[in-house]
């Protein structure tokens, strides 16, 4: 029900772009210092685990039973909360070997192809980290058009917007490889920033990031204290939340990746310059957050790479405004 509900607003789902200067170079970032979540991860004794009562059998079958369900590995309950969230147990991303190689931007068959093989780089990282919390994983499922499309979220991308969306209505991310890498309508591309593709892969994985949310529970939390919420300002404060943590995710897939794909130095620096570019149009609902903390929780999870220091849901209000 819930998801049905998301699915109606995807609108909310969809990263507005602001790009503050469109050069062949990219300067310093400047969005120092990182953002701090003032969280500590639970112990062992604070994690919500089933517990079971050996049991007494008088028959020697019943006995090897209990020690069979004993030696099992136990699943842990997952906390589907948006502050004690399970997936805050899980710690770093594993290193992945997952090459960009050379596509363009501007081709379609190479830009999609090189999406749907970074996707499967997101699922080796992201499936075992969700399913060893006891949560339950299934791939997203994506749809990619040359132009332009419709889904069940609506237009893909928005009217107005280049940004690729995930619908949490059936799981399924949605993205115009045009739009993004050329534009639509006055809407600039992520092009007119970099051609380097890492960019495009870094917002693929933000949208990766709201699927973690979802099969979480923090997508559902979310939605709930929005609907709880009284006002608009209070709800837009949620979103900002929202938004920043899959940023952060992302920048935990990409520090992942960085070996293989790869991200030296200076390719690390273009991502920075990127992300705290992104964010609200100036005079539009402020719903995903300002372009420097954008670029702050991405470089959280790039540096940090602990998925307890993207809970923004603990974070000072200042690095969510």
């Amino acid at each position: 029900m819930v998801a049905g509900i998301l699915g109606g607003i995807a609108g909310l789902f969809v990263l507005f772009i602001v790009i503050a200067a469109l050069v062949n170079s990219v300067g310093d970032d400047s969005t120092s210092p990182i953002a701090l979540p003032t969280y500590t991860p639970p112990s062992a004794d604070d994690t919500d685990r089933p517990t079971r009562k050996p049991t007494r059998s008088s028959t020697r079958e019943e006995n090897d039973d209990s020690r069979q369900q004993q030696t099992q590995t136990r699943r842990p309950a997952a906390n589907r909360s948006l502050r004690n969230n399970s997936v805050y147990r899980a710690g770093a991303l594993a290193k992945v070997d997952c090459p960009g190689g050379s596509a363009s931007i501007y081709d379609h068959a190479q830009l999609k192809a090189l999406i749907l093989k970074t996707s499967r780089c997101l699922d080796k990282v992201w499936s075992p980290v969700l399913e060893g919390q006891g949560i339950d994983w299934h791939r997203p499922g994506y749809a990619i058009a040359s132009r332009a499309g419709r889904g069940a979220c609506g237009d893909y991308p928005s009217p107005g917007s280049i940004v690729p969306y995930y619908c949490p209505r059936n799981t399924t991310i949605y993205a115009s490889t045009s739009a993004m890498s050329r534009g639509s309508g006055s809407s600039q591309g992520y092009g007119q920033a970099t051609p380097w593709h890492g960019a495009i892969i870094s917002m693929m994985a933000h949208e990766y990031g709201h699927h973690v949310q979802q099969l979480s529970g923090l997508g559902d939390s979310y939605w709930r204290q929005s609907l709880d919420s009284s006002s608009s300002s209070g709800r837009l404060a949620l979103s900002r939340r929202f938004e920043l943590q899959a940023t952060c995710f992302a920048g935990m897939f990409m520090r992942a990746a960085s070996a293989t794909y790869p991200v030296p130095a200076s390719r690390r620096q273009i991502l920075y310059y990127f992300h705290s570019r992104v964010g609200d149009w100036p005079g539009r609902p402020r719903d995903h957050g300002s372009p420097p903390n954008n670029g702050r929780w991405f470089r959280q999870g790039y540096e940090k790479n602990k998925a307890y220091q993207c809970n923004t849901w603990l974070a000072p209000s200042n690095t969510t405004s």
